[in-house]
């Protein structure tokens, strides 16, 4: 380390430091004093260099130090610690163990690095190729950032050249070489194999949903099998396969239902051929989860009316929603289908209404708290409804109607849209609303508004309120399947107006979670070996999060089996996690106390045994050469590794010498307060101990 002193002030300011030291002892300690001249003129000597001294801290001067360090030359040993590496990779170990210390020797710094990140230190010869999965891109992106800025110049990678996760490594730069040790047998085995399974992860009750297999094969031509669509061991579907050709490849597709909710475990599995080098490739596990999630919607409407079939469309085309129409006057059993059926969403199409039908319902659903949108027509009875909903109230003129065409409010939030193509609303056929003022809630917002001719008003057409306990939506007009028409003539499409109202719907129709205990899995599939992991979330009446609850979790896999798990709900740790679960579907069930209450949720989650190691066991070297070649690295089987090292430690590449500096004021240094206090103390002690004031 270096240091020098840096001056920010001209350096002959220290003469004044000095005469200012000078001329502050000389007026102390000019007096007669009652000691001897010769300890008066070192006490005054003293006094003066502390006041010099701290006069020359007020000129505010730098110290920069300067270190140097030699970062060494480094080479880390990248090893793909896979399966399919398991009986080749072994022997080579030991070679590498002793390659790294001839290189250590010779000067370079040399480290281990396999897919655990955390093999810092990590002993050659004592890795186990035990992996399920192969990311060498992965692999080599994690030694880049381990030594980021360092002075890495080679990276020795041992491996068969099988990835079968993350990007190839071919597609990525490093900065530095990427020597290779190929391993492994680049001949194909005699193999049949499920190559890949392609499903939906969710599926609806009921509906039918197909899985699609892709099954390969190598030299086993004018041989045949069966693939089979299992569930809990029962065979659901199966298919021949005939393979004729050496090289073979095809894909089958199956397709079935489940009456059954909540994640379902289905198996794909090959029968085995004799001759067939492994038969673990054979059997492929499927997680589907069957849900009932469609969201239900009542459309209640007074008559049969265009509009009314235009709502129908437009709802039925989204697979998320079920649909049921009643019309009041050819419906019997409305009401006792209203109370038996949990709607998620009630569309009332001219009701309450002038005639009285229906008009009971309405207060029914009101109580029920269910998200309404009305929509009115020449027959709503609008002073009836301006009492029953707290969005939007019309004084009407009973009888009086109104011509209106429509136009976008650009300040609403709720969903996005694009204000060019709402533009197509304006040119849209004119809606029959009443007459009158209109007057919207607070908490209200207008999606549209009514333009009467060429005229914009401020008057709304369509508003929504989702800021009360029960959600409502009111559009002040009918003739919508005239604007589903009238879009269709223009564009060839209906996508404008059933997009508009879709998100509408939807909006009205989600359903909040205001439970104030929440336990979820923070992903559905974990792979076999990994920890589980659960987010706990409880919460008082104001959804503020509480701690310091005790949360019973229980656990049971596909047989029954069933384990107790119990821990305290913390903020610093509001994660529980569960580690020696198997592969298969597990269900469970939380339990706490919130406020005296007790509270419970169930759920589900996978385990899946990830086994993709044996869905390719050819070794690619052509990707092992490509990718020395182009990191201007070097392509050796284990045979040839040792001249590889001789020619590193001959091109040995030359250590860096690396230079830091640090600037600080001397006035920082804490060294220099403690000595101007010892020698001011020093004087103050001598003074008085030779009778000094």
């Amino acid at each position: 380390m270096r240091s020098e002193l840096i001056f920010q002030t001209p350096y002959w300011f220290i003469i004044f430091c000095f005469l200012a030291g000078g001329a502050y002892a000389f007026l102390l300690y000019q007096p007669e004093a009652s000691w001897s001249k010769k300890l008066n003129y070192a006490l005054a000597a003293l006094r003066g260099i502390v006041v010099a001294f701290i006069c020359f801290l007020l000129l505010n001067p730098l110290i920069c130090r300067t270190e140097s360090t030699v970062d060494k030359a480094k080479i880390v040993f990248a090893i793909d610690n896979s399966e399919s590496l398991n009986g080749v990779g072994q022997p080579v170990l030991k070679q590498i163990a002793e390659a790294g210390k001839e290189l250590n020797d010779a000067g370079y710094e040399v480290s281990v690095q396999t897919f655990d990140k955390a093999s810092t230190g990590l002993a050659a010869d004592s890795i186990q190729f035990n992996r399920n999965k192969t990311d060498i891109s992965g692999l080599l992106q994690t030694v880049k950032s381990n030594f980021e800025g360092r002075n890495l110049t080679d990276v020795i990678l041992l491996s068969d050249g099988i990835s079968n996760q993350g990007v190839t490594p071919t597609f990525n730069q490093f900065p530095f070489k990427v020597n290779t040790i190929a391993v492994g047998d680049t001949v194909p085995d005699l193999d049949i194999r499920i190559k890949d399974v392609v499903n939906n992860r969710v599926a609806y009750l009921g509906n039918d949903f197909p899985i699609r297999v892709d099954i390969a094969a190598n030299g086993l031509a004018g041989k045949s099998t069966t693939v089979s669509l299992k569930q809990g061991g029962r065979i659901i579907l199966t298919q021949t396969v005939n393979i004729d050709r050496p090289t073979y490849f095809r894909s089958f597709d199956f397709t079935t239902s489940s009456k059954q909710k909540g994640v379902q475990h289905y198996t794909i599995e090959l029968g085995n051929i004799q001759g067939e080098s492994s038969a673990r490739n054979n059997k492929r596990d499927v997680y589907i989860d069957i849900i009932d999630g469609r969201q239900k919607i009542l459309l209640l409407a007074l008559t049969p009316h265009p509009d009314v079939k235009a709502l129908r469309s437009l709802i039925e085309s989204n697979d998320n929603y079920e649909l049921d129409v009643s019309i009041l006057t050819a419906s019997q059993g409305v009401a006792e289908a209203i109370g038996n059926k949990p709607y998620d969403l009630v569309i009332l199409h001219q009701i309450p209404n002038v005639l009285g039908l229906g008009n009971p319902l309405v207060r029914k659903i009101l109580d029920a708290k269910r998200p309404v949108f009305y929509i009115l027509g020449n027959q709503s009875a609008v002073p009836l409804l301006n009492t029953l909903n707290r969005s939007l109230t019309i004084n009407v003129n009973q009888g009086q109607f109104d011509k209106v065409t429509a136009r976008y409010n650009p300040s609403f939030q709720q969903i996005n849209f694009n204000d060019e193509s709402m533009k197509l609303l304006e040119r849209l056929p004119p809606l029959s609303v009443p007459f009158g003022e209109y007057n919207v809630s607070p908490g209200t917002e207008t999606i549209l508004f009514q333009k009467v001719g060429s005229l914009n008003t401020t008057k709304p057409l369509l508003v929504l309120n989702t800021a009360t306990e029960q959600k409502t939506a009111i559009l002040a007009g009918e003739g919508i399947w005239q604007w589903r028409q009238e879009e269709f003539a223009l564009t060839g499409k209906h996508e404008l107006v059933d997009n508009l109202f879709q998100k509408v719907i939807q909006i009205l129709s989600v359903r909040d979670d205001k439970r104030k205990f929440r336990i979820y899995p923070v992903r559905p599939e974990f792979d076999a070996g990994e920890e589980v992991v659960f987010q706990t979330e409880i919460y008082n009446d104001i959804y503020e999060p509480i701690y310091g609850q005790e949360v019973k979790l229980d656990i049971t896999d596909e047989k029954g089996k069933t384990k107790q798990y119990t821990y305290t709900h913390s903020a610093e740790n509001p994660r529980f996690n569960i580690s020696g679960l198997t592969d298969g579907v597990y269900r469970f069930q939380a339990s706490t106390a919130v406020r005296g209450i007790q509270e419970k949720i169930n759920g589900q989650f996978v385990v899946r045994n990830v086994d993709i190691e044996m869905a390719n066991t050819t070794a690619d070297f052509g990707m092992l050469r490509e990718l020395a070649t182009k990191t201007g690295g070097e392509f050796v089987q284990p045979a040839s590794l040792n001249q590889l090292i001789q020619k590193l430690k001959t091109n040995r590449s030359p250590d860096r010498l690396e230079s830091s500096e640090d600037m600080v004021e001397l006035v920082h240094l804490k060294w220099l307060f403690f000595l101007i206090l010892v020698l001011l103390g020093t004087e103050w002690g001598l003074r008085k101990y030779h009778g000094g004031y």
